[in-house]
């Protein structure tokens, strides 16, 4: 028979008895084996980086994707699931830098380039066996026995391949740009890897006096980087705009935008005393000022630009410049910023770069040796001290910085390697309109506002561990894209057969020029590493190589997910390249997730101390009972708050709930030696309940499988924990009896069978989301009386709807007896009168009826004598009405006293007649007619002494509180039944043990005793009820203002 079920809700070690069942019988094999030749259903997993360890928002991310693919293998399709690792990058050097004590490249050329590449492949693993671990114990199921790894010269072989083919289209360039540049890592970041590392800081910022040549006036202009006024070459205004001359009340001239001149300079005047901060003495247009020459702020500059026979130091024009705010006036150092460049190739400008690749002051600046944030101070100083400061006003804004390393990143010109993404923009929009984002306003919003002002992709790197650039360039200027190891092989002389395509190796193979016949040598660069992970749907194959027909097979993918930021990472590096090669997108649908947060919704960080170790929320709560919080609790793109107490509220309230039932079958069932496999669910046979249950059931598969195909998880889940309360807290509490019942009639089989059904079924359809406890409730139910069904839940197909159990009047009728039983308590709740208690009679108002057998429901669960629907509760109950001040006060102001009194003397059943017809009541204060809504009033159920009543969307129900001598005395015996069946429970009694029951007590007490002698054994399975010194497990009561001492006793004590 079934296994006795312990009704203890820790879940973990019976978790870690599953994932040993899996593993020892190859369960998650056994599934992609079943499917295998079946429709494919793709999957992409974005590869972690295996020398990090996996966060709280690992198992966020874990449990989405792996919910879908189990839910997609379930309804028959093959889903492959290959586990990858991201191996290449920065984070990897930082680790062996900080591991061998090495900082900079400097030191890491010094350690040597080979060593410290070995470190690199030898740290990447450092925690592979934790995130293993990790995915074992959250139930993701995937392939990492086969992994791909960004770092085997087969993935590498299939990236250059890709990446000959952008070289071919015309697409891969090297060009002279503004990028955003770490000193520290001394490479390039993209404008993705930018996005993700902005901060918050507060900074001085410069208004700087530039002395206008031959003149005694200055240009204000403005800059928030005070470390780049050594390398000013010019000055830039808007063209449009109106300009200003002006004397000041410090007894300079000025030249500034007229728009911002009391922001700067309104501090100056002394309105008491009279004394203006400016008088305006002419004013221009922008472009009026163009080539007006000024003095250079630093000779360091002025040398530079002297050197290059380039005119410097003058006024240029751009529309970039705005008047939100500044001086209207910016300064320009074309080296440093976009705009500025722009601006510098406008007006063929010198190229004036004082500051190293370290980002250090360069060495003919006052500043030598300081790196440029340290300089900002010493800049200002320095131009305080000679008279040129005007200002230095504190502000705070958003920087970027390393994304791996935390340093603030500068812009810096350099020469780097780009793909032409603006070559694409259109085709990347199209494409990225046949994806189905969820949310949509991420695909729409976040997502398509990038595409529509995306850059060209910055994609060399000057370091050390990645995928090596495949350019081969010669001294003549011809450059070659090699796209396979073969091609290198065939043309170079000195290029091994076990070549491994990595830095320093890839360095030493040179390749003769078709050009001029000289030796061509590989650029130094190697590549972004989101190209690594961008490449993963055909690299993993060794497409084109090899596996050509599993590649077109799996591609595009049908579902991707990962969290928000990789908007602009992964969801992007996937569609550029894919674009790039293919013109398609390469997945269908991607749940964006929201970040974890903790319970105040902030961000969590260690240094903060409200970091979760997963590890750690695995070992208490399990991982069931988190996967089904991150289910259940909101829409997955929206933060989630983690805190323990609502992981246990969901388990207590869905998984508590439904082992209990399940605990609850196998208890009654095995005292009754039920082996469901001997019986069929005989749907004719069966009672209303029964049928009711089987129709929401069948009415839960359709909502689940239609929500999960369609990608709503919350939905999902909130059906199955709706379905599984109404399964155990209606459906089992109402048929109680019939499993107690003696023998085995057909009803108590009807009874027994239905709840299998629903409990096997149930746990089907929510195997996907919590894999662990499912599958135990599986092995009990099912494989346990049965060898020949699936050996794991997890290779069961999917629950499918048996449309002709629906029954929507049944649902409708049983939703509306469940309606009139929560007012009904709440009733009972008011009068302060027990459950136990009988009521007399129960009135309803409502648009609806049901009929007699529902209305005997009702009657039961609320232990009322008779239940009547009437369309007139006026003799048990009325409406008070008051004004709601927040609308009637600012409409009706000075009426409120007039509107109150008449509010306080209506009839209220009458003009909640009104109210309900029209929408509106209207009332005459002294002779004027005035109107209130419903939002006006706050409306009231005015109780009728005797009678409790409930109103709640046009339903009214109301019970009748006064209780006759018969009614008290039946309640009364209740009270006794429920004591007695304490009493048992208590002293450790077996469900089915039979007991004799002894008592005394007060007269009137003893009297409902011998009364109800009879009725009270059969309720509590004793053989006698007598009035006898109390024996074997004795207690003292008060029931109803009356002493009773009970003892209960059974043979053998």
């Amino acid at each position: 028979m079934y296994k006795k079920v312990s009704t203890d809700l820790n879940f973990v070690d019976r978790e870690k008895q599953t994932e040993k069942f899996w593993e020892d019988n190859d369960i998650f094999r056994k599934s992609m084996r079943d499917r295998e030749g079946n429709e494919i259903y793709m999957f992409y997993d974005g590869p972690p980086t295996a020398n990090g360890k996996p966060h709280i928002g690992h198992v966020l991310t874990r449990v989405i994707k792996d919910m879908i693919p189990r839910y997609r293998t379930m309804k028959g399709y093959e889903v492959p699931r290959k586990a990858g690792w991201d191996t290449h990058g920065l984070p990897v050097e930082l680790e062996v830098e900080k591991l061998l004590g090495l900082d900079g490249k400097d030191q890491i050329e010094k350690y040597g380039m080979e060593p410290f590449i070995k470190k690199c492949k030898e740290s990447v693993w450092k925690y592979k066996g934790m995130w293993e671990d990790f995915s074992n114990t959250v139930g993701f199921w995937a392939d990492m026995d086969d992994p791909y790894v960004t770092y085997h010269n087969t993935f590498i072989e299939s990236e250059w391949w890709a990446l000959k083919k952008i070289w071919d289209k015309g697409l891969l360039y090297k060009g002279f740009k503004i990028v955003p540049y770490c000193p520290r890592c001394g490479t390039p970041l993209s404008a993705q890897e930018v996005a993700q590392g902005y901060k918050d800081v507060k900074e001085r910022s410069a208004i700087v006096r530039f002395k206008v040549k031959d003149e005694d006036a200055y240009i204000l202009a403005w800059t928030t980087t005070p470390w780049t006024l050594p390398s000013n070459i010019a000055l830039c205004v808007n063209p449009e705009e109106d300009y200003a001359k002006v004397k000041a009340a410090d007894g300079y001239t000025y030249y500034m935008a007229v728009a911002l001149l009391d922001t700067v300079l309104g501090k100056l005047g002394d309105e008491e005393n009279g004394v203006k901060a400016y008088e305006v003495l002419e004013t221009y247009k922008g472009q009026d000022l163009e080539y007006k020459e000024y003095e250079s702020l630093y000779q360091c500059a002025y040398d530079c630009a002297a050197k290059q026979n380039k005119k410097a130091f003058y006024v240029t024009c751009d529309t970039y410049v705005t008047l939100t705010d500044g001086t209207g006036v910016v300064h320009i150092a074309p080296a440093f910023g976009e705009d500025d460049a722009k601006v510098g190739r406008k007006y063929d400008m010198p190229f004036v770069q004082l500051v190293d690749e370290k980002g250090e002051m360069g060495e003919t600046t006052p500043f030598a040796g300081l790196f440029v944030k340290k300089a900002d101070p010493e800049v200002l100083k320095d131009l305080e001290s000679r008279g040129l400061l005007y200002d230095a006003p504190k502000f705070e804004h958003s920087y970027p910085h390393c994304w791996r390393c935390d340093t603030p990143l500068i812009y810096y010109a350099r020469e780097s390697w780009f793909i032409k993404m603006t070559a694409v923009k259109d085709d990347l929009i199209a494409n990225n309109n046949t994806i189905n984002w969820i949310p949509e306003s991420i695909g729409k919003g976040r997502f398509g506002d990038w595409l529509e002002n995306v850059q060209d992709w910055g994609i060399s790197r000057n370091r050390y561990w990645g995928t090596p650039l495949n350019i081969w360039q010669c001294e003549c200027g011809h450059m070659h894209s090699i796209g396979s190891i073969e091609e290198l092989k065939s043309m170079s002389d000195n290029c091994p057969d076990d070549i491994e395509l990595h830095r320093p190796y890839i360095d030493d193979v040179t390749i003769k020029c078709p050009e001029c016949g000289k030796e061509m040598h590989r650029v130094p660069e190697v590549i972004d590493c989101w190209f690594d992970s961008g490449s993963m749907p055909f690299a993993q194959h060794h497409y084109p190589f090899e596996n050509k027909e599993i590649f077109e097979k799996q591609f595009p993918a049908q579902f991707i997910s990962e969290a928000v930021d990789q908007t602009r990472g992964w969801f992007y590096s996937l569609l550029a390249i894919s674009t790039l090669l293919f013109n398609k997108a390469p997945y269908q649908n991607v749940i964006v997730l929201g970040h974890v947060q903790d319970e105040n919704g902030q961000k969590m960080s260690k240094s903060k101390g409200n970091a979760v170790d997963p590890f750690d929320a695995l070992q208490q709560y399990g991982a069931d009972a988190i996967r089904w919080y991150f289910y259940v609790n909101s829409a997955p793109w929206l933060p989630n708050r983690f805190h323990g107490k609502a992981v246990m509220e969901g388990q207590r309230k869905f998984m508590g709930t439904l082992w209990n039932t399940y605990a609850f079958f196998v208890l009654y069932a095995n005292i009754d030696e039920f082996d469901a496999s001997k019986y069929t669910l005989e749907y004719d046979k069966l009672s209303v309940m029964d049928k009711w249950l089987l129709s929401k059931l069948n009415t839960l598969i359709k909502t689940v499988d239609d929500n999960l195909a369609n990608y709503r998880i919350p939905e999902s889940a909130r059906a199955l924990q709706d379905f599984v309360d109404d399964m155990s807290n209606w459906y089992v509490r109402r048929s109680r009896e019939r499993f107690w019942a003696k023998g085995m009639e057909q009803d108590k089989i009807n009874a027994y069978m239905t709840l299998y059904t629903a409990l096997v079924t149930v746990s089907k359809v929510a195997a996907p989301m919590i894999p662990f406890m499912t599958e135990q409730i599986y092995q009990n139910l099912v494989r346990s009386v049965d060898k020949t069904a699936p050996e794991s839940i997890h290779l069961c197909d999917y629950p499918v709807v048996n449309e002709d159990y629906i029954d929507t009047e049944l649902e409708a009728n049983m939703e509306n007896v469940l309606k009139l039983v929560v007012m009904g308590r709440a009733c009972r709740n008011t009068s302060n009168i027990k459950n136990r208690q009988p009521i007399g009679q129960m009135f309803v108002k409502a648009e609806f009826t049901l009929p007699e057998f529902y209305q005997e429901i009702v009657a039961d669960e609320l232990n009322v004598k008779n239940v009547k629907f009437t369309d007139d509760v006026r003799d048990f109950t009325s409406y008070s009405f008051k004004p709601q001040l927040k609308t009637v006060g600012p409409k009706y102001g000075k009426m409120l006293g007039g509107i109150k009194k008449a509010l306080d003397t209506i009839d209220g059943n009458a003009a909640m007649d009104e109210l309900n017809a029209n929408g509106s009541l209207k009332l005459d204060i002294d002779g004027q007619e005035i109107t209130l809504f419903k939002e006006d009033l706050l409306i009231d159920t005015a109780q009728i002494e005797g009678y409790v009543s409930e109103n709640d969307n046009g339903i009214t129900v109301v019970l009748d509180t006064n209780l006759t001598e018969e009614l008290l005395e039946e309640g009364f015996v209740r009270e006794i039944i429920s004591k007695i069946q304490t009493m048992r429970k208590e002293a450790g009694f077996e469900v089915m043990d039979k007991i004799r029951v002894t008592y005394t007590g007060s007269e009137k007490a003893e009297n409902i005793f011998a009364k109800y002698a009879e009725s009270i054994s059969g309720e509590v399975l004793a053989e006698e009820v007598t009035k006898a010194e109390p024996a074997g497990y004795v207690k003292e009561w008060k029931i109803n203002g009356e002493q009773v001492t009970m003892g209960v006793w059974k043979e053998g004590m």
